[in-house]
């Protein structure tokens, strides 16, 4: 008996560049001695880079993440090229990097200060589109696995020093007695704050109190509105 496919399977075979049995196959729920497929490992990146997926998205059990995480960044894909002797266009402004500085060699200690020479040009369109001011924009550089698979070591997000309020489940950076580091954030009773990862099976919850965050210097640098990943 042949087959029927649905309009959405046949434009997914199309869009896949798959035959629609095939399609038909990878999405069936029978057990695989009745005739389904598994995604591999190479088909499942490329169907999240044909449908702009998440990366990793289609590893998640339901294709969806084990916790919803409402992001409040816009992902805008890869930049164009350009360098210091590139002019700026008119609807266009650069927007430093902040770093850590170590404060006296040997010391250990470190402060988040701007780059003089690192920056990344924006688009006053975009900018505007996440009102946010020019002046007030500035790009991290995110270190570490604490936040993949969203945000792998060396993705860059923009921020939003004009917005320091927390609003639960959002992603901001943080200056933490002198690291930089980008979190999502939830509000604790009495003025204290509790840090979230995507990665929690190596980095669990960090929650502190109003007291903590004086104690260990942590101040909210801004809520992050864009981001770039190195793939």
């Amino acid at each position: 008996m042949k087959q029927r496919f649905d309009g959405k399977q046949a434009r997914l075979a199309d869009a896949l560049g798959k035959s629609a049995n095939y399609i038909s196959r990878c999405l069936s729920t029978a057990p695989s001695s009745a005739g389904s497929k598994n995604i591999g490992e190479d088909f499942a990146r490329d169907i999240e880079t044909k449908l702009n997926l998440e990366r990793y998205q289609l590893d998640r059990q339901g294709m969806q993440p084990a916790e919803k995480v409402e992001s409040n960044a816009e992902y805008l894909g890869q930049f164009s090229v350009w360098d210091d002797d590139t002019p700026l266009d008119d609807d266009e402004v650069y927007v430093p990097f902040l770093k850590e500085v170590e404060l006296s060699a040997g010391s250990g200690k470190t402060v988040v200060e701007p780059s003089h020479k690192q920056k990344l040009r924006f688009g006053k369109q975009t900018l505007r589109r996440q009102n946010v001011q020019p002046s007030e924009a500035v790009c991290v550089s995110v270190a570490g696995n604490s936040m993949e698979p969203v945000l792998p070591h060396g993705s860059t997000v923009g921020v939003d020093q004009g917005c320091t309020s927390i609003t639960d489940g959002k992603m901001y950076a943080l200056n933490h007695g002198g690291q930089l580091r980008v979190k999502t954030l939830y509000r604790a009773p009495g003025g204290g704050i509790r840090m979230r990862s995507y990665n929690r099976d190596e980095h669990p919850d960090e929650e502190y109190s109003a007291e903590e965050m004086l104690k260990k210097d942590i101040i909210v640098i801004g809520k992050v509105f864009w981001y770039s990943v190195l793939l």
